[in-house]
């Protein structure tokens, strides 16, 4: 697959317009989003991957576009582990409905940013040594086991370390100062709740793409679909937060499914590196099967956890960790 400069420069200025359109109605107009906008925008967003997915189909073959397709459809569900996240940060840091918005949308740009930093350094890796396809296979299995382990838990963003360090050595305002990053008071600059909420999206994301890039790269180890998949996935996460927000509690085993797309995944990849370095006669698993089996699992878990909160609505949904919350002391009797 070669992908011209000019596509490369085209696809990025797509992006990068739909990105400042965002940020400059987050600036202009700071209110809460209701259901009929997060509709139109996540209905928007959705329509714009799809077409783009068909001229990739189209102009560069049908594979190609069937890979876009799989890792957008991979890329979309493991974002909604991080919608979850979002509305724990939001809930942490008390997020004025109206400054939800702007939070997103920085949140997201930090994700493209990460994620295209990874996409580098993997499909560097995978060029230069075949055996980064075990190493990324491992750590997704890896991730799948622990993700299930502590299903029933939700990260600690207070015990974030980056979050952490930053409420130490940085001078904190009380109050939200009009949505800014950084403000005077009383003579003394300072950093609003605002900017340590971006702190914590910020880490949150470098670990969620250090589990959804090796994801993608078992699909398909183009550079250019790995990162459109994941920009237009990413892209309509703002407007999806506030469609399902209400729904979150909703999918009690999406870190089951999760898991299980990650453990599908990291065998997929573990299968490519025996089939390249060690015998082509160990089998490889399809792109086509792979989507089937994404979407397979996906409804399942959807339709089982509808099913589970309407027998028991107090069953609540949980983002999932990758490690275990330290034991509180019991109180003294």
């Amino acid at each position: 697959m070669h992908v011209t400069a000019l596509a490369w420069a085209g696809t990025i200025g797509l992006i990068v317009a739909l990105l400042v359109i965002d940020l400059v109605m987050a600036a202009i107009r700071p209110h809460k989003v209701g259901f009929k906008e997060a509709t139109a925008w996540s209905v928007f967003y959705i329509l714009v991957a799809i077409a783009f997915g068909v001229w990739v189909g189209l102009y560069y073959g049908g594979d190609s576009g069937t890979e876009y397709f799989a890792g957008y459809i991979i890329e979309k569900s493991l974002s909604v582990d991080n919608l979850f996240v979002f509305v724990i940060i939001m809930a942490t840091f008390s997020v004025p409905d109206k400054r939800q918005h702007k939070v997103l949308t920085w949140g997201i740009v930090l994700a493209l940013i990460m994620r295209a930093i990874f996409i580098l350094a993997g499909a560097a890796l995978l060029d230069l040594f075949s055996f980064t396809f075990l190493l990324f296979g491992l750590l997704l299995v890896y991730t799948a086991v622990q993700l299930f382990r502590h299903r029933d838990e939700d990260p600690d963003i207070e015990d974030n370390l980056m979050v952490k360090g930053a409420q130490r050595l940085l001078p904190v305002s009380k109050d939200y100062v009009g949505g800014k990053l950084f403000a005077k008071i009383d003579g003394k600059r300072m950093v609003t709740p605002l900017f340590i909420v971006l702190i914590a999206i910020g880490s949150v994301d470098l670990l969620f793409a250090l589990d959804s890039i090796p994801a993608i790269f078992g699909v398909t180890d183009e550079a250019f679909i790995v990162f459109t998949a994941n920009a237009f996935a990413l892209l309509g996460l703002r407007a999806l937060f506030f469609l399902v927000q209400g729904l979150l509690d909703r999918l009690v085993y999406l870190s089951v499914g999760l898991a299980l797309i990650l453990l599908f995944i990291g065998a997929k990849l573990i299968l490519h590196w025996l089939h390249v370095d060690i015998s082509h006669s160990v089998p490889e698993i399809p792109t086509m099967l792979s989507l089937g089996v994404v979407l397979g699992i996906l409804a399942v878990v959807t339709v089982a956890s509808l099913l589970k909160t309407r027998a028991n609505p107090e069953a609540k949904a949980h983002a999932g960790s990758l490690s275990a919350k330290p034991k509180q002391d019991e109180p003294n009797e």
